[in-house]
């Protein structure tokens, strides 16, 4: 990978620069925009009411569009954090100087003169604008790098070979407890496949495969399986970039003497923007793939432990609230639970009637009996276990995951939770909080250090 590539957007010389760019950037548009205007008027009183215009109108126009995107078009379940949407601020401030700037420009002298001086706005808006989209990014942390951002390095992923499936020659898989580990071991893969829908009839996109060093030995012990959801908007690649699935992983197996879970990274949605609320609706037959299609690829594709009491599935967001929907729909299937700032139920819309209606044409019955809260409250899951995690600072979801905690273990959830420290509803409280888990489940599947 390049030295570019490799170029860290989170921290380091490029977020040292894109503030510098950025403070330079927005003294040359608050000058030209305003100031230097005013000055030629001598009225400093001008300059400060219309800079506090353009910070009110700014606010306004954030909160305008944070409103239509939750409340009008349903682009997003639940409100956005503080802290993007502080952060949206100077990026619009900074557009709504640079078009007072290019409104000054007009009969100015030469146009070559304007030009230049055009040229230096727009650049000047392009470094707030810049500043704005790193800090969100490094809230969100979802691209560390200029190869998550672009997805160069997900995308030089290879498919999964014959060689590492069941079909493949040589000894079957054998009892984890007989398997001993060989003085070497290859390092831990990972893969790209595509799951069909053969039952379910429904189109993810491409799944990514976690295969841990032990998996590469011969013969191969059988493992057990995580299953993971990414959140919403996203998609399956969002858990190598953000949450450092294969960093994670190969310490989990350094210090398991190879062993880790195989792990299947699949797509509940089917594209960025969609929400399937990871259930069988009007919507599609999300569920039936994940509880069909998916275990039946999984036994049939990859030698893993076919016993359900060792598997597990596990998301963020979206994806931990469809590792809960999964673990209390299907217990035969998915005996734990990793969930990392899960909803308190699925939801396409802030308005739980939205939700209803495009799931259920308004049958508010046939959505009650779906969340998993429903499954809690009427029935034992003795056996089975969750593990629930969410950012300290993000207030909301940590009274969600309370709740979901509270309820659990009335069910008869073994139950763990965790807050990460310094984190909001963001993938680092997935990429810190996942080791926990991984130890979680390990103690559960009996595999020890």
């Amino acid at each position: 990978m390049g030295s570019l590539e490799d170029l860290r957007l989170v921290d380091g010389p490029v977020v040292w620069f894109s503030w510098a760019a950025a403070a330079a950037g927005l003294a040359y548009l608050l000058w030209h925009g305003v100031i230097r205007h005013s000055v030629s008027r001598h009225s400093a009183a001008r300059s400060a009411a219309v800079v506090a215009a353009v910070a009110v109108l700014a606010a306004a126009l954030v909160a305008a569009v944070h409103w239509f995107l939750i409340y009008a078009v349903a682009v997003f379940a639940d409100e956005l954090p503080w802290e993007p949407l502080a952060w949206s601020f100077p990026a619009v401030a900074a557009l709504l100087l640079w078009l007072l700037c290019l409104a000054g420009l007009h009969g100015s002298g030469r146009i070559r003169r304007r030009l230049r001086r055009s040229a230096a706005a727009t650049a000047a808006f392009l470094a707030v604008l810049t500043l704005s989209a790193i800090q969100i990014n490094s809230y969100f942390g979802l691209n560390h790098t200029v190869s998550d951002l672009t997805g160069t390095a997900v995308a030089r992923i290879q498919p999964l070979e014959a060689a590492l499936t069941r079909a493949a020659g040589g000894p079957a898989a054998i009892d984890l407890a007989r398997w001993r580990a060989p003085t070497h071991l290859a390092s831990g893969v990972v893969r790209k496949a595509s799951i069909p829908g053969t039952v379910s009839g429904f189109s993810s996109r491409e799944a990514y495969v976690y295969l841990p060093p032990a998996y590469q030995s011969s013969p191969r012990p059988a493992l057990p399986v995580l299953v993971l959801f990414s959140g919403q908007p996203g998609g399956p690649a969002d858990w190598l970039t953000g949450g450092a699935l294969r960093n994670r992983l190969d310490r989990f197996a350094a210090g398991h003497a190879g062993v880790a879970p195989v792990v299947v990274v699949v797509d509940p949605n089917g594209s960025q923007s969609a929400n399937t609320l990871c259930m069988d609706s009007r919507i599609a037959q999300a569920d039936t793939f994940l509880a069909r299609d998916v275990p039946d690829w999984i036994k049939t594709t990859l030698a893993v432990d076919p016993d359900h009491r060792q598997w597990a599935a596990g998301g963020f967001s979206f994806g931990g609230t469809c590792a809960m929907q999964m673990v209390t729909r299907h217990p035969d299937l998915y005996s734990a639970a990793l969930s990392f700032s899960s909803e308190r139920e699925p939801a396409l819309a802030k308005e739980r009637e939205k939700t209803v209606e495009a799931a259920f044409g308004g049958d508010t019955g046939a959505f009650d009996r779906q969340p998993p809260l429903h499954h809690m409250a009427e029935r034992r899951f003795d056996g089975h276990g969750v593990y629930l995690a969410v950012g300290e600072d993000d207030a909301e979801f940590a009274g969600y995951m309370d709740e979901i905690a509270a309820a659990a273990r009335n069910a008869g959830f073994a139950v763990e939770t965790r807050r990460i420290a310094d984190t909001g509803h963001s993938w680092a409280t997935a990429a810190t909080g996942l080791p926990g888990g991984l130890d979680f489940l390990a103690r559960r599947w009996g595999i020890t250090p």
